[in-house]
């Protein structure tokens, strides 16, 4: 029932014409975002477009990025303006992405929104995002995001109620007209969780034996979840968990696990005296990156490493439905998926390809190469959980990160995986692709860099499940060789535009030893050819490489 209509203000708006969500929500500068009207007229596109939430319950939590309070005040009144009965926020409007994904289901509720930019820098200067996700815990489709998009447009008017100072900083409920609003701890039921999953005595066990971990949590959320987890719960030294304060600005870092970004933590395992393993994750809790003593795991390995030892584990011994990996991520999980003999789906990017998938309960695992891994626990991409998997299989295997890498490749082959990223502007990017696209008929004929095209398309995805079609989802070259190229541009940008380059060799006897960048230098040149770089962008390196 929504509140008293004598409470509900009705406040003009403007529609505006920017307001389509991307693979993960809208996302834009905070400058943005705080502009008249911008922030509450999407909020009420959502609010339209989803019916269910009038009378139902909601979650709601963030990243703590800068503008995070302001946005959920904005959000609990507007909720209840709409007719939300009953509203579950983190502590201090603080929720990873994964334990927001897991409440949605344990609460039953009619969906959630998680107000975050994921990996994208914070602060006054940075960007804001929020997303919708579903009744689940899935990301919304891309029939609900047109839709909300669409709505967006056409929006005269927005149902608030008036401004009130709402504490969100104590666990408790208040009232809220004839909502209530239930403040929760951010950690506790995700906690729980993992430990249904994994063998928390093994790990412990491993941390007495003086077992070095170093997890840095960038100053994004999974700070308090990290020392939840691996200091008290797990029994590693206070020191094993970094940078674990949630800070607005994320302390002036880019909050994204990778190399580049995780520098600090790099430089450690790449030293004389690195700890056993490492690990990073980023503003919102659902990436993760693998570090061992002087090697870093690339995500498509890590994820076919899970599925080749995922009965060792307790929630997953019972074997695997199957998994999926997004188009663009290393095929090595292909080669676990067949020698397991168990089905392995290709997907567009974007984590809500899989949301029907394991709904279906057609695949157990899956994951992306932008460190992005995760199971049939909730429906996003979860960083911890890939972190506590690892030191679980460290623990009951007695193996190093290395040692269990070597041991993979030899069994199933080495897949060299590189992404190159070069930032554009939107009309260089626009005109990249569409070059790409017309080449793709004679690209067999002009064997690039002497090589034999074996396929070249635009990726195109029919959902097994809803039978819908997602289409122009990446340029695919492959080669006779078993190299392979893809280009996409990126949607989680705030401006300009993300030339996303991926590039892949199969070494079917495990390769010579040759890092990633070494084996893949000739076909990085290849692919700066094939897309006119140079002469279209008039850029021929790589802004950066992961």
């Amino acid at each position: 029932m929504p509140a008293p209509l004598d409470s509900i203000n009705r406040i003009a708006s403007r529609p505006f014409d920017d307001q389509k969500p991307g693979t993960a929500g809208l996302r834009k500068r905070v400058a943005v975002f705080q502009q008249p009207h911008y922030l509450e007229n999407f909020l009420q596109a959502v609010f339209d477009c989803v019916p269910e939430l009038d009378g139902s319950s909601l979650v709601v939590g963030g990243d703590g990025r800068y503008f995070n309070r302001q946005a959920i005040n904005t959000l609990l009144r507007m909720a209840a303006a709409n007719g939300v009965r009953h509203v579950i926020l983190g502590r201090s409007g603080i929720l990873s992405t994964p334990a927001a994904s897991h409440l949605i289901r344990l609460r039953n509720t009619a969906g959630g929104f998680v107000l975050t930019a994921s990996h994208n820098p914070g602060g006054p200067e940075g960007d804001f995002g929020i997303k919708f996700n579903v009744a689940g815990g899935g990301q919304a489709s891309e029939q609900l995001t047109n839709a909300i998009h669409a709505r967006s447009k056409t929006l005269s008017e927005y149902r608030i109620l008036p401004p009130a100072p709402l504490n969100i900083d104590r666990i408790g409920s208040f009232d809220l007209e004839v909502t209530t609003i239930e403040i929760v701890d951010p950690v506790e039921d995700y906690a729980a969780l993992m430990e249904t999953l994994f063998d928390f005595d093994a790990i412990r066990a491993l941390a007495g034996r003086g077992f070095r971990l170093r997890y840095d949590a960038l100053h994004g959320v999974t700070g308090p979840y990290a020392q939840a987890l691996l200091v008290e719960r797990l029994g590693f030294p206070a020191e094993s968990v970094v940078h674990a304060e949630p800070l607005s600005d994320f302390g002036g870092r880019h909050p994204d696990p990778n190399p580049h970004d995780a520098h600090e933590l790099m430089a450690l395992m790449n030293g004389r005296d690195a700890p056993d393993f490492g690990a990073a994750s980023d503003g919102d809790g659902d990436r993760n990156m693998i570090v061992g003593p002087g090697m870093m795991v690339s995500p498509g390995d890590s994820l076919a490493v899970l599925a080749a030892q995922a009965t060792r584990i307790p929630g997953y011994r019972d074997g695997l439905a199957g998994v999926a990996r997004s188009m663009p991520t290393s095929r090595a999980i292909d080669k676990v998926a067949g020698s397991l003999g168990i089905p392995c789906f290709e997907t567009p990017t974007g984590w809500r390809f899989f949301f029907n998938l394991l709904e279906a309960a057609k695949i157990t695992l899956c994951g992306e190469e932008s460190f992005g891994t995760s199971s049939n626990h909730c429906r996003e991409k979860d960083g911890l959980w890939a972190v506590l998997f690892w030191l679980n299989l460290l623990a009951v295997t007695g193996k190093s990160v290395p040692d269990i890498l070597d041991e993979h490749w030899r069994r199933y082959g080495r897949h060299y995986f590189e992404r190159h990223d070069y930032k554009l502007e939107q009309r260089a990017g626009d005109e990249i692709m569409r070059g790409l696209q017309d080449s793709l008929p004679r690209l067999a004929d002009e064997k690039p860099g002497g090589r034999q095209v074996m396929r070249a398309d635009n990726f195109r995805y029919h959902d097994p499940v809803d039978g819908s079609e997602s289409a122009n989802q990446g340029v695919r070259i492959e080669f006779n060789s078993g190299e392979r190229i893809v280009y996409r541009l990126s949607g989680t940008g705030t401006s300009g535009a993300t030339l996303r380059v991926y590039l892949e060799r199969f070494a079917p006897d495990g390769g010579n030893g040759e890092n990633a960048h070494d084996a893949l230098e000739d076909l990085a040149k290849v692919s700066r050819q094939v897309a006119r770089l140079k002469e279209i962008a008039r850029v021929d390196e790589p802004t950066a490489v992961t």
